[in-house]
Order: C-alpha cells, then sequence, then structure tokens
C-alpha cells in the first residue's frame, strides 16, 4: 500500500531464479525459502513501515480523544492496516511479475521467478485485502474501512498500471504511500481532522527525496522494465534533483504542522528543525550526482539519502509521539 514510502525493492537484490510452479520446491531449506517468499510477496518491510506510521496516528487520535488505554483497539488497528497493506502488496506484484522479472533486484520475487504460480499471489493478495478490511469493519470504524480500501484500489489499480505510463505515476502514487497515519487517526476518531491531515502531509512529502535516490540509484532497472521514472525519461538528473530538493525543503514547514496546530510543543519543534536539516544536507548532498566522476560515486550518494530517508521517518514520528505524551 505504501508504493512510495519506503519501497522494498529498494532493500535487496537478487538473480533471478529458475522458473518452477511448484510451491514447495524439493531442497534443503525448503520451509525457509517459503517463508522468505511469503514475506518478499507480502512485501512485510513496506508493512512494517506502514504499522509504525499508522500507530502513530492512533496513537495521536486517541490522545486528542483524551484516551489513555489505548492497546486493545490499538492491535486491532495495526492487524486491519497490516493485512490490507500486504494484500495491496501481493496484488501489485501479481500486476507485475512481468516487469519484476526483467530487474536484477526484483527478478527473484516468488511470482516473477515462477516460485509461485500466479493464483497463489492473487488468492493471497485478495484474501488478506478481505480479511484485513473485514477485521477494519469488526473493530474500527467504517470511516477506516472506506479509507484502507480506497488506498489499496489506488496503489494497485492506478499507480501500478501508471508507472509504465508516465512519471505522475511517482506523484499519484504518493497518496496511498501517506495513509498510514490517516487510518490509524481515524480508527482513533472517526472523522478527517487537522491533525491528521497534518500527518498525512508529513507522509506525502517525506516520500519524494526518499524515491528519487531509489529512482536514481536503479534507473537502469527501471529502463529495463520500461518503467517511467525521472531518471529514465531524463537521464541527465536534474530533473530527479530539483523535485528532490523541492520537497526536501518542504519538508520543514510540513513536519512543524504538529506544532502550530498545537498537538506537541517546543521540543518538538526543535526536532523536527533539525531532523528536516540533516535530511536536506543529505539531499543537497545527493544533487553532487549532477557531477559524480564515477557510477560507484553516483550510487553511493543516492544510497546514502535512501538510507537517511529511511531513518528520519521513525525518528520524527517517534519525537511527535514522546512530545505529545508531554503536551497532554
Amino acid at each position: 500500500m505504501a508504493a512510495t514510502a519506503v519501497d522494498s525493492e529498494s532493500l535487496g537484490s537478487g538473480q533471478s531464479a529458475a522458473h518452477t510452479h511448484t510451491l514447495h520446491a524439493p531442497r534443503a531449506g525448503a520451509t525457509a525459502m517459503f517463508i522468505h517468499d511469503l514475506r518478499e510477496l507480502f512485501k512485510v518491510r513496506v508493512v512494517g513501515l506502514v504499522l509504525v506510521t499508522g500507530w502513530g496516528g492512533y496513537y495521536l487520535g486517541s490522545l486528542a480523544s483524551g484516551v489513555t488505554s489505548m492497546q486493545r483497539g490499538l492491535i486491532d488497528t495495526l492487524i486491519g492496516i497490516g493485512l490490507v497493506s500486504a494484500g495491496a502488496g501481493a496484488l501489485n506484484q501479481v500486476l507485475e511479475r512481468t516487469s519484476d522479472a526483467k530487474m536484477i533486484r526484483t527478478a527473484d520475487r516468488p511470482l516473477a521467478s515462477g516460485r509461485f504460480p500466479l493464483w497463489v499471489g492473487l488468492a493471497a493478495g485478495l484474501g488478506a485485502l478481505a480479511a484485513g478490511a473485514y477485521w477494519l469493519l469488526m473493530y474500527t470504524t467504517m470511516l477506516t474501512v472506506s479509507l484502507a480500501l480506497l488506498t489499496a484500489f489506488t496503489y494497485v489499480a492506478i499507480y501500478t498500471p501508471l508507472k509504465r505510463v508516465t512519471t505522475l505515476a511517482t506523484f499519484i502514487g504518493a497518496f496511498p504511500g501517506a495513509m498510514g497515519p490517516m487510518l490509524g487517526w481515524t480508527a482513533a476518531r472517526p472523522q478527517i481532522e487537522w491533525p491528521a491531515v497534518a500527518l498525512f502531509g508529513i507522509l506525502f512529502v517525506w516520500q519524494f527525496p526518499h524515491f528519487m535516490s531509489i529512482a536514481w540509484l536503479y534507473r537502469d532497472d527501471y529502463a529495463r522494465a520500461n518503467i517511467r521514472m525521472l531518471p529514465v525519461v531524463q537521464p541527465d538528473g536534474w530533473s530527479t534533483v530539483v523535485e528532490a530538493l523541492f520537497y526536501a525543503v518542504l519538508m520543514i514547514p510540513v513536519s512543524l504542522a504538529p506544532w502550530w496546530l498545537g498537538m506537541v510543543g517546543t521540543s518538538y519543534a526543535i526536532t523536527a528543525t533539525v531532523l528536516g536539516l540533516v535530511y536536506l544536507g543529505y539531499t543537497v548532498r545527493f544533487a553532487q550526482i549532477l557531477k559524480a566522476r564515477s557510477e560507484d560515486e553516483s550510487r553511493k550518494l543516492a544510497r546514502d539519502l535512501l538510507k537517511v530517508s529511511v531513518l528520519y521517518l521513525p525518528l520524527l514520528f517517534t519525537a511527535l509521539m514522546v512530545c505529545a505524551v508531554g503536551k497532554h
């Protein structure tokens, strides 16, 4: 569901496996491989980040309602969000199995490699999606269910096919990628409010420097699969750098929105500003790809920004949650 919010493609690579259509290959370590394939199919690392931001949204929404005991509701919310996100990730791979097979870092995914047949990916994706929606319906709010299903639909049916058509897919994909905290908030408080919009805005803006680093790092892979990312369409790197810098600058005032709305105090504002400046600093450093002397140097600049972006978000949300307790 979080397409541009940590893309699991960026965190691993592998060569294409031999094509087979059995779930359990008769070899040593088959169980471990099966578990690994399930983790890849459901994009567990992406789901993990969605859950962190969903947790933040639920926690802050509960504080706004004056609720201090939230363990059971939080767990039910995260189970539902996690299942919907996992289902969307599997359905994304169903649609992208052909293009995944063309890219080095995704060729070993279970559907792209043929270790899982198509029906398994489809059944697993639809099953997880339906189970997550049902769970949210039973234990949260109709608004949360509706937003979760809309998020999954946008990610799977709009963003995924558009990646092969236009660079605007990145912008469109940022919407479902930013829905984690909104889902958490509406599960705690069944209405869309400005604090929830602020959390959504943080996730939305954060994704662009993060994903520009991924797009540059794996631009050859994207080109091989005919996926229309900025570095593929405009390979000189200027548009990639400009977009990353624009959103890294915007990240600082957007990250301060919870402070402006009175959700947190000055300690958060200071922390968010420092984190934002670090994120901006690494994005400025990333701009050196325009004059990198080698591909290794260029890749290092992109990978460093990617690492910082992955650290920045949980640190910011941790600061937000900790400072919100002091505020209340």
